[in-house]
């Protein structure tokens, strides 16, 4: 459900204190925070550098980035 707006919605109803953003888009976490009554922070944010696999440097950094350091 790629609906920030209307994610945001739903958490205000349920009256959320903090809301943590992991993997909306550059602009959807823009658009979250706008509608967010609740505190809002962006962990992780998905970019196209990374095929939209936000997390995929930290999956590699004990198999190909270690043998880069070594």
């Amino acid at each position: 459900m790629c609906n920030p707006i209307l994610q945001a919605k739903i958490l205000n109803k349920e009256k959320t204190d903090l809301n943590v953003v992991i993997g909306l888009c550059v602009g959807h976490d823009t658009l979250f925070n706008k509608y967010s009554k609740a505190l809002t922070t962006t962990l992780i944010t998905k970019n196209r550098v990374l095929g939209h696999n936000p997390v995929a440097a930290l999956y590699q950094t004990k198999a190909y980035y270690s043998k880069l350091l070594k």
